[in-house]
């Protein structure tokens, strides 16, 4: 019988078991967007993790979503990734950067730019966060059709930064209502040239940018988050079962590490993509917008389902020994909601393993 314990590969990786650190922003890089010795260490907690996905981390300065989010598309981000990298893998982990553009969830008072998205349609009644604390969504700018290919390939350079950084691999953030999922949207796109309109122009710039990843880094080190029908940021699909087979269809050739799909409303569109892609698939069994986090039995029952690997995302913001709890059935802790965002390090890399022993981190060089 499938267990989240068992050894399992993952393109060239081996896994040591089915658990996924699902990505999470915390907002606790520097103001340059480069990563930091408390970041370091909170991914290093959680190594035991068969495979630890960042939180998104900007391709762009232009993609950025809120302050204090992390960017790979400087010398001195790609360098400030290292300390982190090798942290993890000194304690045995592997580490996949989810590379993320937010398109229309951004603010010109947080990157200097007007925000960009398929077409000039603001996310209703959102608010984004800036430095100035919350405010209203802006009306983003439509990308022209000269420049979607730029911003497709954004993706890809942003991926080799990872490569030198010392990532195992990259996940493309096609989830939770950002730039890829904004394409594939029937309301944030009203585009009526080849990257919109009909769903072969609507997965177009998700094919585009996955493809160029896999072209500059290598399909096995690539995977995709989507989030069919979960209508975060005021996203909505229609179509979706043809809309995301279409989308798979283009790109179940390039043989991609996996493809990770966020728990939908609809259990059964779940269903329909794992019989469509034929790769590793991680399933995370949160519901959009839940503040529950998932659960064991979850876990199980989607790997009954056919879900290769399982993303926990909250459970493990307390429990950076999430592995060992589950596998002991020991309580889990509830995270401190008031420390998700609020920088420092307390409610980061204080949270302690359920024996309360002095944490036995390896120290990373460099």
């Amino acid at each position: 019988m499938t267990s989240l314990f068992d050894n399992v590969p993952l393109g060239e990786l081996h896994l040591p078991n089915r658990i996924v650190m699902s990505p999470m922003t915390r907002v606790r890089s520097g103001v340059e967007g480069l990563a930091t010795a408390s970041m370091a260490t909170y991914y290093a907690q959680r190594a035991s993790a068969g495979l630890i996905i960042t939180e998104g981390i900007q391709p762009s300065l232009e993609g950025q979503s809120n302050p204090l989010t992390p960017g790979l598309y400087n010398a001195a981000q790609i360098d400030s990734w290292r300390q982190v990298t090798s942290a993890v893998h000194v304690n045995g982990g592997r580490i996949f950067a989810q590379v993320m553009h937010a398109g229309r969830i951004s603010h010109p008072d947080t990157t200097g730019y007007q925000a960009v998205a398929p077409s000039a349609v603001a996310a209703r009644d959102a608010l984004v966060f800036t430095p100035s604390g919350p405010q209203l969504a802006p009306v983003p700018r439509a990308l022209a059709t000269s420049e979607v290919p730029g911003v497709a390939e954004s993706y890809a350079t942003a991926a080799r930064g990872a490569m030198t950084a010392g990532f195992d691999g990259v996940e493309l953030h096609g989830a939770n209502g950002y730039l890829i999922g904004q394409f594939l949207s029937s309301n944030a796109n009203l585009r009526t040239d080849r990257y919109g309109g009909i769903i072969s122009g609507r997965i177009r710039f998700a094919v585009e940018a996955v493809t160029a990843t896999a072209d500059a880094i290598g399909a096995d080190r690539v995977g995709l988050r989507v989030s069919p029908g979960a209508g975060i940021w005021d996203v909505s699909e229609s179509e979706i079962p043809e809309l995301y087979g279409a989308l798979l269809e283009e790109l179940a050739p390039l043989g991609l590490a996996y493809l990770h799909v966020a728990a939908s409303p609809e259990e059964d569109v779940i269903r329909g993509l794992r019989r469509a892609w034929e790769g590793a698939l991680i399933v995370n069994p949160s519901k959009p917008g839940s503040a529950v986090p998932s659960r064991r039995e979850d876990a199980d029952r989607w790997l009954l389902e056919g879900a290769d690997l399982i993303s926990f995302g909250r459970a493990f913001l307390a429990n950076p020994d999430l592995v060992e709890r589950l596998r002991a059935d020991h309580p889990l802790a509830v995270a401190d909601v008031g420390t998700y965002y609020t920088g420092g390090d307390e409610g980061y890399i204080t949270y302690q393993p359920f024996s309360h022993a002095p944490s036995a981190l390896v120290a990373a060089e460099g």
